[in-house]
């Protein structure tokens, strides 16, 4: 998807990237154009053209940069913009009004490229960004890379795995702004960390046969293993690969010698065996799944890959959004006049199918879309499940003191979910402050219950409190400022 260029250099100066949309760049009105026919030949004005078309062709690539201050083409960028920024003050206007403000508005526009371009490679999620890749990086490089590099083993474990699961779930939290280059950047580097965590975590074991084996079996068997031997050191210069931590080895390089594998294997009569047979076929799979990860290098240069609004499934969680949107107005609407006859439970369990059947593509922001969706979902269906059992309750006499406490908590916890469903603020918002104090409030007035040993109040109480922080989760989740 090409990113639209609709900085005019004679209309408003540039806003900073946010007039942006699909398809190619707008028709620009020719500068002279705005002139009275006296300056259409006028060389200040030709000047100013030739960079009015020159800024045009930069456009585009500032308001896609994703990249730091020390990259090569933010060093070409800053210095394409600084040098049209002195040709235009040094364009002559002869003192003439028209001609001045014409060089003032290109020179706006020449500066706002340059400051969007700074604002995007400093910009605190941009920072972020590149900790977590650093951190990943170093983490592989001391656990993958570095022992195959000097004849050991990589060291792949369940806590590896985990470590960069951690990682990816940081990056899926940065907030973007909506900033396209802050969009790419992420997109990036956890496109690189997903990949790495499907070649660590698709590796095959090598296998041993029970003995005794026939000759020309047992060779085939030793022949996969050799095989197994080169994938392995394969694997670890992939992940060099995606992380930026090999100088020396290619996607070319490594395809070919990946491509050679599979001919080997190939080669091998495993026709009598079927043990061997599968034993070969994962290997050959395994083979595969690296192959596909060596196209990565272009990835992220298609807007349609980062730009998630444009993206099917996200599609697809908004609509679902926008029918929960209706149904929880709905249900707080009958709740205030105190009818509890509205309850679509059996259509937000639907919503809640219709979400778990979301494609995701293994993509850790629309998953995180999709979560989001879903505990929307479930926020409802709990308030109405409370509203219900507050409605049904008949306590007996002999209720126990402390059982009754948790139930009159309950009470004030429902009212203030409703409150935190129909919440449309911010953090720094008087109500949602006010909000969060009553709900911590109530979960102090739980902790002083005591149950006195009783067992369904120790449950009830327990419920009570997990409850509560889910209200407070839900809230924090609604004002996190989180897009995809």
């Amino acid at each position: 998807m090409a990113v639209r260029w609709l900085c005019s250099l004679f209309g408003k100066p540039f806003d900073g990237g946010k007039r942006m949309d699909h398809g190619g760049p707008q028709q620009h009105q020719h500068p002279t154009e705005q002139q009275q026919p006296y300056h259409q030949q006028h060389p200040a004005m030709t000047r100013l053209y030739e960079v009015h078309n020159e800024v045009t062709s930069l456009g585009p690539q500032v308001c896609t940069f994703s990249g730091l201050q020390d990259d090569r083409d933010y060093k070409r960028l800053e210095r394409e913009l600084t040098r049209l920024l002195l040709q235009v003050d040094q364009v002559d206007t002869e003192g003439k009004p028209e001609l001045q403000g014409a060089r003032k508005r290109a020179a706006q526009e020449v500066e706002g490229l340059l400051r969007y371009l700074e604002e995007n490679a400093t910009h605190p999620s941009r920072a972020v960004i590149e900790e977590v890749s650093n951190e990943a990086r170093q983490l592989l490089h001391d656990r993958v890379v570095a022992p195959q590099r000097t004849g050991g083993a990589a060291e792949i474990n369940d806590e590896l795995v985990d470590a960069l699961q951690v990682m990816v779930l940081r990056l899926t939290q940065v907030k973007t702004e909506g900033r396209v280059p802050l969009r790419k950047a992420r997109y990036r580097a956890l496109t690189r960390l997903c990949a790495v965590q499907d070649v660590i975590e698709g590796r095959t074991e090598q296998q041993t046969l029970s003995l005794p084996l026939p000759g020309e079996t047992h060779e085939a068997v030793h022949r996969i293993n050799q095989v197994m031997v080169k994938v392995s050191v394969a694997r670890g210069q992939l992940v060099a690969l995606l992380m930026g931590l090999s100088g020396r080895d290619s996607c070319a390089h490594l395809s070919r010698l990946l491509t050679e594998m599979q001919a080997e294997l190939d080669a091998l009569d495993v026709s009598g065996d079927a043990a061997i047979r599968n034993y070969r076929k994962q290997v050959v799979e395994e083979i595969n799944g690296l192959l596909k990860h060596l196209d990565l290098e272009g990835e992220g240069e298609d807007t349609r890959r980062y730009d998630l609004g444009q993206n099917n499934s996200i599609r697809e969680i908004e609509a679902v959004r926008a029918h929960v949107s209706h149904l929880r107005d709905g249900v707080l609407r009958h709740c205030v006049m105190g009818d509890l006859s509205f309850r679509p439970k059996a259509e937000l369990q639907g919503l809640l199918t219709h979400l778990d059947q979301v494609d995701t593509a293994k993509n850790p922001c629309i998953r995180e879309a999709r979560r989001r969706a879903v505990v929307e979902v479930q926020a409802i269906i709990t308030f109405l499940d409370l509203r219900e059992a507050l409605a049904r309750r008949q306590p007996g006499p002999g209720e126990h003191p402390a059982h009754r406490a948790v139930w009159l908590v309950l009470g004030s916890l429902s009212d203030l979910q409703a409150q935190a469903l129909g919440f449309d603020g911010k953090r720094v918002d008087k109500s949602y402050i006010l909000l969060e104090e009553l709900l911590t409030k109530q979960l102090l007035a739980l902790d002083a219950v005591d149950p006195q040993g009783d067992d369904t109040t120790k449950m009830a109480r327990k419920q009570a409190v997990k409850f509560a922080q889910n209200i407070l989760n839900y809230l924090d989740m609604k004002t996190d400022e989180w897009e995809y």
